[in-house]
């Protein structure tokens, strides 16, 4: 078996932060990585400098394939490290270093099976009933723009079996909640602050939209599952003087819903809201635009990707995991919300918490476990041995 963890840490060596040196230089390494193992990867242009790569080993049948679908950039670095972070070093059993946790280590271990698996069918060791793929993306710690690249250009379909390699605490995580983004507006009359009837104070309005909406979110439904929706406002900004009555205020708002609610519904929170702080401020008036829009994703019991998984780590490790919702929204989530796919499952080494973390790592052992359920579930899913 190859050196998961060694490909992990030359992996980390190479920066792909996200904003910053982008994906280009561990995209050309994955290639060429794939090349010395036989497989002729093919890239897709995203945006300029930054390309999508896959590759395929052909089974006899090319659809459901089993794809493992891997970002390749990171998070920045940002402040409060110890120690270097793209030294990629292996200290006292862990992997330290920007990206090893989200999500190199799990992107080394998809990778390194895939590469694996390339050379026992060159060898005439096995032969696939069912295509395998490797999918590596850019974009994901952004705007996700590299899967839905990947959608457009047709490299998954709604029956493939897909599963992004993300942190996952040892756990199967199938479930996300959605992620809706708004930008609020509220549009009031400037005036001087001694004599505030005479205009109209946007941010007052737009604190009377806030306190409806926390009020709203606060009785929405609670999931079994995925929790409670929430809503976070994280940036505002409005007026421009302290001795004036401020005449516009924005907010952006981050929504992360569970069904059964939607954006649907979201948006009619919102317009209940502006009526809300116009009412409470008059003179003010609201608007507010969409700016993503990423559906929930529920657990599928049925999937038999999720079935085949367990009964991989059955076999490597002598237990099944927890079936868990994912805190985040990955690559994943993207193909299932747009493609209704419920094949989509999260699994990898090492844990969300370290993820973005200054001093981020993952245990080796995470990495060598992954690989080897990883394997298995390739060997189980897809081949058929040759008689020795």
């Amino acid at each position: 078996m190859r050196d998961a963890v060694d490909l992990a840490a030359r992996l980390v060596r190479i920066e792909s932060t996200n904003p910053g040196t982008y994906e280009g230089c561990v995209g050309e390494f994955i290639c060429q990585y794939l090349e010395e193992a036989g497989v002729k990867p093919e890239k897709s242009l995203v945006v300029p400098g930054r390309f999508n790569v896959r590759a395929i080993l052909e089974g006899e049948v090319k659809h459901p394939a089993l794809i493992f679908i891997c970002h390749m950039d990171t998070v920045v670095k940002g402040n409060g490290w110890d120690v270097k972070a793209f030294e990629g070093n292996v200290t006292d059993g862990r992997l330290v270093g920007r990206g090893a946790c989200d999500m190199k280590s799990g992107l080394a271990s998809a990778l390194s099976v895939f590469a694996e698996t390339a050379e026992q069918i060159k060898r005439g060791d096995i032969k696939l009933r069912h295509s395998l793929m490797f999918i590596g993306t850019v974009d994901e710690e952004g705007d996700m723009r590299g899967v839905e690249k990947v959608i457009a250009d047709g490299w998954v379909t709604e029956r493939d079996w897909i599963m992004d390699t993300e942190p996952t605490d040892g756990q199967i995580q199938m479930s996300h909640k959605g992620r809706t983004w708004f930008e609020l507006s509220a549009q009031g009359v400037t005036a001087h602050a001694s004599m505030p009837e005479k205009g109209a104070d946007a941010i007052a309005g737009m604190a009377e939209m806030l306190t409806y909406i926390r009020r709203k979110f606060a009785h929405c439904p609670v999931h079994p599952e995925l929790g409670r929706s929430t809503v976070t406002f994280g940036q505002i900004q409005g007026g421009y003087s302290p001795y004036v009555v401020p005449d516009s205020c924005q907010v952006t708002i981050d929504m992360r819903l569970v069904p059964p609610m939607d954006t649907k519904q979201a948006e009619e929170i919102l317009k209940a809201a502006i009526e809300e702080g116009r009412q409470q401020v008059p003179g003010v008036k609201g608007s507010y635009r969409i700016t993503g829009d990423r559906p929930w994703v529920e657990t599928h019991p049925e999937s038999v990707l999720l079935g085949e998984l367990k009964k991989a780590f059955k076999e490597a490790v002598g237990k099944v995991p927890k079936v868990s919702a994912f805190p985040g929204y990955t690559d994943t989530a993207v193909i299932a919300g747009r493609l209704k796919n419920k094949e989509c499952i999260s699994c990898g080494p090492g844990s969300l918490k370290q993820a973005h973390k200054p001093n981020e790592f993952v245990l080796t052992t995470e990495i060598v476990r992954c690989q080897e359920v990883f394997f298995i579930l390739v060997k189980n899913m897809l081949t058929e041995e040759r008689a020795m």
